[in-house]
């Protein structure tokens, strides 16, 4: 520091000096100060802390309420309110025919839309300063004065906002057209402490280049004599820095692709947006069932239905559909309408996918997986999400039975270490035997994970499988994952807070990595 300094004097680098200038000065506000560094108020959040410590600024916060102009205000602001330029119109051209007047206001130079001639003539009309007969608009001159004095007071208003004032005489009229909008700010303000309205008074706020790095040029041209060196506070914690990783359910989801390879399982997979033929007419799931109507699946409106070119794969479906076909069924013994199998969806079960495999690789031994999101218009709660994960599989070969299933149930239950399972009889459109397997969470207590069957004959046969049995599981991961990661609401998966994550800390770990 300068030695011509008192000890008692306090040394500011410049930006420092300018804002306790202009606080000592009268501004307060932080927006004000900001205007006058032509900047934002974040950039001086900084250096207002460091005066704050430094015992010179007293810091305050409120909660105001401010009104900013729309779009269609700043329109009004710079040309008129349409009813005033509707106005100008009638006074230039008289009695007019309704219609007619845009093109009016064109011939004298007005501006005005269609939609601001309808806007103008409603309020007009609700004034009483016009009137209509036979189709044609004048001007209702006893109404008008009025009127003329109401749309000046609102004129002005919209320039008084526009200044950052808030006219509360026609303010609620202006909200309601929509020419205002509302919001709430936190205000910042900054005012001076008797220890610097001291110290500026007897002169010991001195202005000085601040220093923080010292450098041979420094040296060299003597500037750190004149200089004000910023001192190092090492009681700072430093900054937290996050490295990036993976969110915790991706990285669950990654490890279930590798265990279920690693059981010589292959992955498959299949479009979000199917047609009803593989997300329920191959699965040998009846058109009328109450799962394929509006209040359980999402349709697509453009475009709305899908294509097949093969005809065999079409006759095969309808025919176990209308009667069963070979397969020893009735079927469920109505028409097949092709044109409804055809229709676009967002697919309800990963079972669609399954199906297409089925269809692409026909008999044989072999073991698939796929693992991805399907869609269902659920109420969104800790245990239901409208969008959520599904992981499909089959098991295919001519000596594969139910038995093959449960012991898979049993083993992918051991594995990602779920403890005991409780298995019952269940009841798919697509399966026959069928099961429901259950799994006990710390907090939720038994919920449903394992669902699976084997395909019936009358699904194989549509899909053209003549010898193999199908084993078929479509496990609900996100329940499986809220109970390996600890968690109790299914929203958390697919959560963004940031805070959130980077305190989760995931149970799994130890266990997969």
């Amino acid at each position: 520091m300068p030695k011509e300094y008192e000890q008692a004097t306090v040394v500011l680098p410049p930006k420092q000096k300018k804002i306790v200038d202009l606080i000592i000065k009268g501004y307060t506000d932080i927006d004000k100060i900001a205007e006058q560094f032509k900047t934002s108020r974040e950039s001086l959040m900084r250096d207002l802390e460091e005066l704050r410590e430094k015992e010179l600024l007293t810091i305050t916060r409120e909660t105001v309420e401010i009104f900013e102009l729309t779009s269609e205000a700043e329109r009004y602001l710079e040309l008129g309110l349409p009813e005033q330029r509707v106005l100008k119109v009638l006074e230039k051209s008289g009695e007019i025919v309704v219609k007619d007047l845009a093109k009016a206001a064109s011939k004298y130079s007005i501006p005005l839309t269609d939609k601001e001639v309808k806007i103008g003539l409603s309020v007009l009309a609700k004034a009483k300063a016009v009137k209509i007969e036979k189709g044609k608009i004048s001007l209702v001159q006893e109404n008008l004065s009025k009127l003329v004095d109401e749309l000046s007071k609102m004129q002005e208003a919209l320039k008084q906002i526009k200044e950052g004032k808030a006219p509360e005489q026609v303010l609620s009229t202006l909200i309601r057209r929509k020419l205002v909008k509302k919001k709430s700010r936190r205000k910042i303000y900054a005012y001076p402490t008797p220890n610097l309205k001291k110290l500026y008074k007897t002169g010991k706020i001195k202005e000085a280049p601040v220093i923080t790095t010292l450098t041979p040029e420094i040296l060299a041209s003597g500037a750190w004599r004149t200089a004000y060196f910023k001192p190092f506070d090492l009681s700072v914690e430093p900054p937290t820095i996050y490295p990036g990783k993976k969110h915790p359910y991706l990285e669950f989801l990654d490890y279930i692709r590798e265990l279920l390879v690693s059981m010589g399982f292959e992955e498959m997979k299949g479009p979000h947006v199917e047609m009803e033929l593989w997300n329920f007419d191959a699965l040998f799931q009846a058109q009328d069932h109450p799962a394929r109507e509006i209040h359980d699946t999402y349709f697509l409106k453009y475009p709305n239905e899908g294509r097949v070119e093969d005809e065999s794969l079409m006759n095969r479906i309808a025919r176990v559909h209308e009667d069963g076909w070979k397969t020893g069924s009735k079927g469920w013994g109505y028409k097949w309408d092709p044109r409804r199998a055809l229709r676009l969806i967002l697919r309800t079960q990963t079972t669609a996918v399954s199906a297409r495999t089925l269809y692409a690789r026909g008999d044989g031994e072999y073991m698939c997986f796929s693992l991805g999101r399907v869609f269902r218009p659920e109420t969104l709660d800790p245990k239901h999400s409208m969008e959520f994960y599904q992981l499909e599989g089959i098991i295919v070969g001519e000596k594969v039975t139910f038995r093959h299933l449960l012991g898979f149930f049993e083993e992918i239950a051991k594995r990602l270490g779920l403890g005991k399972i409780m298995l019952k009889p269940g009841y798919f459109p697509f399966t026959e035997p069928s099961v429901e397997g259950f799994i006990k969470h710390p907090k939720l207590g038994w919920i449903e994970v394992f669902p699976g069957g084997m395909f019936r004959p009358e699904m194989l046969a549509g899909l053209g499988i003549k010898k193999s049995n199908v084993a078929a599981w479509g496990i609900g991961i996100d329940r499986i994952a809220m109970t390996v990661l600890g968690i109790d609401d299914i929203r958390l998966l697919f959560t963004r807070d940031l805070d959130f994550l980077r305190k989760w800390r995931k149970p799994i770990v130890k266990m997969w990595r």
